[in-house]
């Protein structure tokens, strides 16, 4: 048997991270294995280098996905064709609903006999269950974070295999004083740790809030340390949209490990996304903020969404807040350094917040096995099958 020819697709970081720790279990039980890829700076250091440019794939929202639909359109037929040249056994398409789709559609039409894997489905059991009997259509196979997913999937006939959370998975402590010394702060300096997201639209949307609840912490807090750690995808773009976070705080250095920084938070002010069940698998206390354009908000609420909540972690504990949210209209700075002030400063209300964030994580959990063991399993068995 030749050597498996595999093709990764990732259009976000948390996707191509999530790419990276695949590829490198496949690597692993499968040494021959050859791989391409579409991806950034996680799969580059498993030596792919992506023939595309898709940064311009980081946006969220409605309005923002219409403005850059023709780059969608234009760089799914630019996947599309990279992947053709590779002439693949199998295509692993990772997150990215929207984009994914339609790489998935036209790979369809044009090279039916490439297996395609979906890595991460969209969220059916939140927004939108129709998607399922799309993705039953166009892949062969469905790889899910929560086990919720699978009975959207099964009556249609797609295999689904329940890998769990990735961010539980990467739960290798922290080293709290890597950061002190990387910036020469005393070992028990306090410090307050911004995550402004990792989409150039949050850190137009977002980040202005939690930059400035971060001050007003600080002018209540002067023993505090802000440390602003934005997504490597948008360093450039926070710096340029905050020249004076410099007056507020530090942006934590890139040589940094991320948990590493995320260990020593006494506190965090977090835009949603995957870095919030991160922050809980440090053990740190957070809040999470977040807004969208005003008519993705408009139709999601309205039309779409079914929860409550917006954090994993909050969904998780029966949607219930045990994580403070300001989402839209109440991404409101000053409520917000109230609510961190008030954790910062009561010891009791810290244990408490972090104990049932540890509950959540307890029910969040799949399995023993690490999400890309069995992302990686699922793969070559899907490989290997007739």
């Amino acid at each position: 048997m030749s050597a498996p020819r595999i093709f990764t697709v990732a259009a976000e970081p948390s996707g191509d991270l999530l790419a990276l720790e695949v590829i490198t279990v496949i690597r692993q039980k499968q040494p021959d294995a050859i791989f391409e890829g579409i991806g950034g700076e996680e799969t580059e250091k498993a030596g792919i280098i992506s023939p595309i440019d898709v940064s311009p794939l980081s946006v969220f929202g409605m309005l923002a996905g219409l403005k850059i639909y023709g780059t969608v359109i234009k760089l799914a037929d630019a996947a599309v064709d990279a992947i053709i040249a590779f002439d693949p056994d199998i295509v692993v398409l990772i997150d990215s609903w929207g984009f994914m789709v339609r790489v998935a559609e036209r790979l369809r039409k044009r090279a039916p006999q490439i297996k395609i894997v979906k890595l991460v489905g969209p969220q059916v059991w939140a927004t939108r269950p129709g998607r399922a009997k799309t993705m039953a259509r166009l892949v062969d196979h469905m790889i899910c974070i929560h086990a919720m997913e699978a009975p959207y999937y099964e009556p249609l006939g797609l295999p689904v295999t329940v890998m769990g959370n990735p961010a539980l998975s990467r739960a290798q402590p922290g080293n709290p004083a890597a950061l002190h010394a990387a910036t020469g702060l005393a070992p028990d300096q306090p410090i307050l740790l911004v995550l402004p997201g990792s989409r150039q639209s949050e850190i137009e949307l977002t980040a202005p809030a939690l930059v400035e609840a971060a001050r007003l912490i600080k002018a209540a807090r002067s023993d505090i340390t802000v440390v602003f750690a934005p997504a490597p995808s948008v360093r450039d773009a926070f710096t340029a949209r905050f020249p004076n976070s410099g007056l507020i705080g530090l942006t934590a250095p890139r040589h940094v490990d991320r948990y590493d920084i995320m260990a020593s938070a006494d506190y965090a002010l977090a835009c949603s996304g995957t870095v919030t069940s991160e922050l809980a698998v440090q053990g740190v206390p957070f809040l999470v903020g977040y807004r969208a354009g005003w008519f993705t908000y408009f139709l999601v609420r309205k039309f779409l969404y079914k929860l409550v909540h917006v954090t994993l972690l909050n969904i998780a504990a029966d949607d219930t807040a045990i994580v403070p949210e300001f989402v839209q209209d109440e991404l409101n700075p000053e409520a917000m350094a109230k609510t961190a002030l008030a954790i910062l400063n009561d010891p009791e209300a810290r244990v408490a917040q972090l104990a049932a964030q540890e509950k959540a994580l307890s029910r969040m959990g799949e399995g023993d096995q690490n999400a890309p063991d069995i992302a990686a399993e699922a793969i070559l068995s899907v490989l290997s099958a007739p």
